[in-house]
């Protein structure tokens, strides 16, 4: 199609169309305006279709029509159309993204990974010819400077640089959604963001952890190895249009046939037992840790205080089992369950991989760049982390905040940033000690600080204790489905099971009824009644925990309100997970210190363990044998004494100087 006819059919679409939108636009300063590519279609087809294949020139074609539209303003009018709604046909996954593409508008969907601060580009060079004088005008397209090829006198080298013309720019790298890539590695594709599409409010919504929708034309950028070019080059997307979408726990289509099943399911009076047994099936067992899942899947009520504080509603919980008891499996069974969810181990996983960082990439982006971690892109779904216990201490401590704020901060190296981080956390960890031990406190089995324990809603054991009847059931059970694999399958299809979660997620907000919260407020009231003797059987933290669970619960029916029941199986879910990780044998009370650090007659020992050092240390000397410690321990009847030494060794309290001798610090 000739430029003079794509310019005069611009100039008559944009004035049918579009007149009464750019006159706003140049009243209220507006640098581009939105142009709907369904209505450019419908006014003339031949030129939507030579707008798909050659982008470049007629974008510019349509933004020089533009300027010639007689619009009343004391300026120079300059306005970009960013092109919209493109047909499906010009949607590419980004893995799908060939050669063939390349010079054409299409459009990607995807998660902010990684993004750039905005710089400052030159878009036109403007040289000075040393022979002539006149001055040259250079589109620059290219990521070094690039002068005329020649002057009209003739002239092919020396040119000055003598002027440039600058443009804000922004690179951002996007990733597929994780409900497409199902088991695989996302793809992921760099973006040219620039003039308008990097004003603050536009940068706020590409930062990492964001969605976005990206119209854009494919591009390549050559590649070099020791300064020649190579054969295989880089592709980018230049961006002409990009919306931000919101990030929704779903992106499952709920047909109204759909709607109407989850209604009915919702009236059924054995949805709790179908939906637990739907939770990892191949699994034997574990019914009440499934349970807790399932109420983590739904997720309690988010509520903003009239301060500002955000109470979160989102669940997190701990798995704490002996080797070869199918945490891992669990775990990778919720990821792949729940769309944009993220299976990620503790050894692999770093600060960048888990949270966010900043990283220097002078290469493609150029200089600091913001960089988001699994959390942050799992924001509003699940992240289930392996090995919990196997991250780096620096890895744990970052997700104090993630957990609790659900937000991210970074600052460094000129970056300060916050990301959402909206996030359900079902972590697995091993024992040090290879078993777990139902007399240690769990601090003393995992390598996790008490700080970031207390911060799991539900702790959990899972233990393999030998059991004749149960380990033949168990037997039997993994017999049958070798032999008949339909024994696992879920009681719901989980097609099904993903919409029926996503739509009580998203519709469902119940509120606490006055006999549900009177209901927790007497479990909370006993539970206190029974601490004791230094010992703390729940806190408020658990209390919160208690109404997340029942908000929860009364999602699994759609119910608008929580209930008594709900409450009820809040509380069950509680105290099983309070009686195998807080119970202390030797006071026989709960003491909530048990599943968060170190129980209350561990403190007493450990107090005792100290007084006896202090005394011997006025009779004998700073440097005490340790027969004497434990002798004088074992007169006052304090049991496990060696091991009250290794723990105050281990706190940094004393110390060995020598052999056989030990040390206040």
């Amino acid at each position: 199609m000739e430029e003079s006819l794509i310019l005069n059919k611009f100039e008559e679409f944009f004035r049918y169309f579009y007149e009464e939108e750019l006159l706003k636009a140049v009243k209220k300063g507006k640098k581009s305006i939105e142009v709907d590519f369904s209505t450019l279609d419908k006014f003339d087809p031949e030129l939507a279709d030579e707008l798909l294949n050659n982008p470049e020139k007629v974008l510019a074609l349509a933004q020089e029509a533009i300027k010639n539209i007689d619009i009343p303003s004391d300026k120079e009018i300059n306005i970009i159309p960013r092109f919209k709604n493109l047909p499906e046909s010009c949607f590419i996954r980004i893995r799908n993204i060939r050669s063939e593409h390349i010079g054409k508008l299409i459009c990607v969907d995807g998660i902010v990974r990684r993004a750039s601060e905005v710089k400052p580009e030159i878009g036109v060079a403007i040289f000075q010819c040393p022979e002539c004088g006149d001055l040259i005008e250079v589109q620059q397209n290219e990521r070094t400077i690039k002068p005329p090829e020649i002057c009209s006198c003739g002239r092919k080298t020396g040119f000055k640089l003598v002027d440039r013309k600058l443009f804000d720019a922004r690179w951002i790298v996007i990733e597929e959604p994780f409900e497409l890539t199902t088991g695989d590695r996302p793809g992921e594709i760099s973006i040219f963001l620039k003039d308008d599409l990097t004003s603050p409010e536009m940068q706020r919504k590409t930062d990492p952890g964001n969605r976005v929708k990206v119209v854009g034309i494919l591009k390549e950028i050559k590649r070099t190895y020791r300064g020649k070019i190579k054969t295989q080059m880089d592709v980018y997307l230049e961006a002409v249009h990009v919306e931000p979408t919101e990030i929704e726990w779903e992106e499952l289509e709920i047909t109204p046939e759909d709607k109407k099943k989850i209604h009915e399911f919702a009236k059924d009076p054995e949805i709790y037992e179908k939906l637990i047994k739907s939770i990892a099936p191949s699994i034997y067992g574990l019914e009440e840790i499934k349970e807790a899942i399932l109420l983590q899947l739904f997720g309690g009520v988010p509520h903003v205080l009239p301060d500002g504080t955000r109470i979160r509603g989102d669940i997190h919980i701990l798995l704490v089992g002996d080797p070869g008891m199918a945490k891992s499996q669990l775990l990778k069974y919720v990821s792949q369950l729940v769309p944009r969810a993220k299976y990620v181990s503790g050894k692999g996983t770093t600060t960048a991989g888990l949270t966010a960082t900043v990283i220097r990439d002078e290469e493609f982006m150029g200089g600091w760049v913001l960089e988001a971690g699994a959390m942050v892109l799992c924001n509003k779904s699940i992240i289930c982390i392996d090995e919990f216990d196997k991250m780096s201490k620096e890895d744990q401590i970052a997700m104090h905040e993630a957990l609790e704020q659900q937000t991210i901060s970074i600052a460094k190296a000129s970056i300060v940033a916050t990301l959402p981080a909206q996030v359900s956390v079902l972590a697995g960890a091993n024992p040090k000690f290879s078993r777990f031990d139902p007399y240690r406190p769990i601090a003393e089995q995992i390598d996790i600080p008490e700080t970031l324990l207390s911060r799991f809603d539900l702790k959990f054991a899972i233990r393999d204790i030998p059991d004749p009847e149960k380990d033949e059931k168990l037997a039997e059970y993994v017999i049958e489905t070798r032999l008949n694999p339909q024994t696992a399958m879920p009681a719901v299809p989980l097609d099904f099971l993903r919409k029926y979660i996503a739509y009580a997620r998203k519709y469902c907000k119940p509120k606490m009824t006055k006999e549900a919260c009177e209901r927790l407020k007497q479990f909370y009231v006993e539970m206190r009644a029974m601490s004791g003797d230094g010992t703390v059987a729940i806190t408020l933290r658990q209390h919160e925990a208690l109404m997340r669970l029942a908000e929860a619960s009364a999602k699994v029916r759609l119910s608008p309100v929580v209930e008594v029941q709900d409450a009820e199986r809040a509380i069950r879910i509680m105290k099983y997970s309070l009686l195998q990780l807080g119970y202390d044998y030797e006071t026989g009370r709960i003491d909530i210190d048990r599943t968060e650090g170190t129980p209350s007659s561990h403190r007493s020992k450990i107090r005792k363990m100290m007084e006896i050092i202090e005394k011997l240390e006025k009779e004998i000397g700073k440097q005490i044998p340790v027969e004497d410690v434990l002798a004088v321990a074992q007169d006052e009847g304090i049991k496990n004494a060696e091991e009250l030494l290794n723990l105050l060794k281990r706190e940094g309290l004393i110390f060995e100087p020598r052999q056989g001798m030990i040390q206040k610090v």
